[in-house]
């Protein structure tokens, strides 16, 4: 039903958020056009100490490109390579198609 607003309210009040509920929330930002509120999200996970996996950087670099400036996506680059992802293939893929679109 696409209602992310009510996504957001549930997952402000849940009490244990793991990285799966990170990536569900980030995804859901990312498939309904709020980049913004995806990359502020993706910046909290990380504050918080949870620790993003390809799942998270797969929907991140989704929207980076196309929402982002080239700083913005050499920046995220850089979070992938700091998190020990440069070497996963599907990163790599995602990585290709957000400099395409920068």
């Amino acid at each position: 039903c696409g209602s992310v607003k009510d996504a957001r309210i549930l997952f402000d009040e849940m009490c244990h958020q793991d990285v799966v509920t990170w990536n569900s929330m980030i995804t859901a930002y990312c498939r309904n056009g709020n980049a913004k509120e995806a990359l502020e999200l993706f910046q909290q996970m990380q504050h918080e100490g949870v620790k993003p996996d390809r799942i998270t950087f797969v929907s991140i670099l989704g929207i980076c490109g196309s929402s982002t400036s080239l700083t913005e996506c050499h920046a995220m680059h850089s979070v992938i390579v700091a998190n020990g992802f440069q070497s996963d293939v599907i990163v790599e893929n995602a990585l290709v198609n957000m400099y395409g679109r920068c």
